[in-house]
């Protein structure tokens, strides 16, 4: 059997070897969309995190029974293709979970403890100079007995929802699909999360009910000095709405996904003012060590399922 990994470099220093089982395995770190075709030609199985696997290109690759996706999105595979081939697509669900709930909350320390000027007051001499053994200009709130409104209560935003809880905040929701209203936290309609809620934070999917659903009149919305997180998809914030609101009102926004990846060069969120009140993260949430050891052990045993 012939794998090919096509973006290695998506996993970092994470061990391959267990690949090393079922055959001939080639490497590649990176595949751009001309090299795609002469890379796949006789593989029987392709790794692919995020290069793309179109209808043209299974018809190159005759030996292919199985992509593995190393992923939960499929948008990168034509999937009704591979079914007309008999070619079988696997995804991996769930195997970060733990990682980006832990970033959700990364996110927000940094951003309500106002990190970024602390770290800098402290390392740029100003402490040194400082009168008193403290600093109070940058007062920070605490999660207790605020509000928390999540956006996509699926298995990430239950565990943000019950560690939220663990810390005192009181947990609401706004269902993305309309049909989640069995949870023991309280359901809102999305215009009134956003005018009630301290905290905000995504944690769904991109598709026709998210794309764009949070633009400039909703974060207008928002209350004074909020914090407005997504860690979902790019797409469901307009990223233009962010980086003129964020110039405009106490809003504090943390974000570790964007509608391109990597970020487009002179991007407007690169221009804002308020630089304090505006986290971004390369979509990293997922990447923990446990959480690619996760990921890659589940595609090899998506492959001896298939085989």
């Amino acid at each position: 059997m012939k794998i090919v990994i096509l973006d290695a470099l998506t996993f970092g220093e994470t061990d391959l070897s267990g690949f090393n089982q079922f055959g001939d395995i080639e490497v590649y770190q990176t595949t751009s969309p001309e090299q795609t075709a002469e890379r796949i030609t006789d593989a029987d199985v392709i790794v692919t995190n995020k290069v793309v696997i179109t209808d043209e290109l299974m018809d190159k690759a005759i030996n292919l029974k199985l992509i593995c996706i190393a992923a939960t999105g499929m948008n990168n595979v034509d999937l009704e293709a591979a079914k007309e081939r008999d070619i079988e697509v696997k995804n991996v669900a769930g195997y970060s979970t733990d990682s980006v709930i832990q970033h959700t909350f990364s996110m927000l320390f940094y951003l309500m403890g106002h990190s970024r000027y602390y770290d800098e007051f402290v390392k740029d001499g100003t402490y040194s100079k400082s009168p008193i053994f403290t600093d109070v200009s940058r007062p920070f709130f605490e999660i207790k007995n605020k509000k928390w409104g999540i956006i996509g209560l699926g298995s990430i935003g239950q565990g943000v929802a019950k560690l939220a809880d663990a810390f005192g905040a009181e947990v609401c929701y706004y269902s993305t699909s309309g049909k989640n209203n069995s949870q023991p936290y309280k359901c809102l309609e999305l215009d009134k999360l956003l005018s009630e809620c301290d905290i905000i934070s995504i944690h769904a999917p991109l598709n026709d009910k998210t794309n764009n659903l949070l633009d400039y009149e909703q974060l207008l919305m928002c209350k004074e000095g909020a914090v407005v997180l997504n860690l979902g998809r790019g797409g469901i914030i307009n990223e233009d709405a962010v980086a003129k609101i964020v110039d405009e009102k106490n809003l504090l926004f943390g974000l570790d996904v964007l509608v391109k990846e990597p970020m487009i060069q002179n991007h407007p969120l690169l221009k804002v003012k308020n630089k304090d009140n505006l986290y971004i993260t390369p979509h990293i949430a997922w990447t923990s060590i446990e959480a690619r050891d996760t990921l890659i052990a589940s595609i090899i045993q998506n492959i001896k399922n298939t085989f």
